[in-house]
């Protein structure tokens, strides 16, 4: 979790999605650093970088604007200390935890960079990349699921029209894993179906939880096939299961 991008996930992911407060998470501030003073609400900053932070798939930035310092995530991208930047945020998340980082942000503002003095994005965030933009894993053949609902990922695009809303499920092998964005875990499967022309191969699923899989599992994802999903900020995923069921 096409985070990114972004617009944003998060329309990353980014998302026009809710992130939920994490309970018992304390903002962690850099020590001798004001506490962040911007308005709750703001469609975007306009500042100077004091700060940067790379932890895919975002960029995490701290940002001097005239009501004081605010911390801003953005699609990785190579932007230096010192760089006069603006944020078109996409939301505002309260004790946002980022487990890379082992930090706690609060608020913060997720969102685009715009504005000439940005250097060029990096290469496509590891979590939610574009789609497009994944080179073909090499998986091997992973046998088909079993059962009426049953369906290999190149079938989910062939047929995506007519089992848009359908209870589908897929057996396939874990390509990436990434938890904690949105209050979700965000898997990319693949099963050796599809082709890299026409760049059917890949399902993005979601599932509630942590630790629910790691890269190499051979999971079996069942839930309703969302289609053409727009999650903002650029991310578009022709076929996705959101808050899929994993069977081993």
């Amino acid at each position: 979790m096409r985070v990114a991008p972004t617009r944003f996930l998060v329309g990353v992911a980014f998302a026009a999605i809710a992130f939920p407060a994490l309970s018992g998470s304390q903002p962690a501030q850099p020590s001798g650093h004001p506490a962040v003073a911007a308005p709750e609400r703001v469609s975007a900053l306009q500042g100077t970088v004091l700060e940067v932070l790379a932890a895919a798939p975002y960029t995490y930035l701290r940002i001097k604007v005239p009501q004081g310092e605010v911390w801003a995530a953005v699609p990785a991208a190579q932007v230096k200390v010192g760089s006069a930047v603006t944020v078109q945020v996409s939301v505002q998340m309260a004790k946002f935890e980022s487990p890379s980082l082992k930090r706690t942000f609060d608020p913060l503002y997720l969102g685009t960079l715009g504005g000439a003095a940005v250097a060029a994005p990096a290469a496509a965030p590891a979590a939610m990349p574009a789609h497009g933009a994944q080179p073909m894993p090499a998986v091997g053949k992973v046998p088909k699921a079993t059962g009426a609902d049953a369906y290999t990922i190149a079938e989910l695009y062939a047929k995506k029209d007519s089992l848009k809303g359908r209870k589908v499920a897929v057996r396939a092998k874990v390509l990436k894993v990434h938890e904690g964005i949105m209050g979700k875990t965000w898997i990319h499967l693949g099963d050796g179906s599809g082709q890299a022309r026409t760049r059917d191969f890949d399902l993005t699923i979601t599932a509630k939880g942590k630790g629910i899989a790691k890269v190499g599992d051979v999971v079996t994802a069942k839930g309703l096939l969302g289609v053409n999903r727009d999650l903002g900020s650029g991310y578009v995923y022709p076929v996705m299961i959101e808050d899929a069921a994993l069977v081993r």
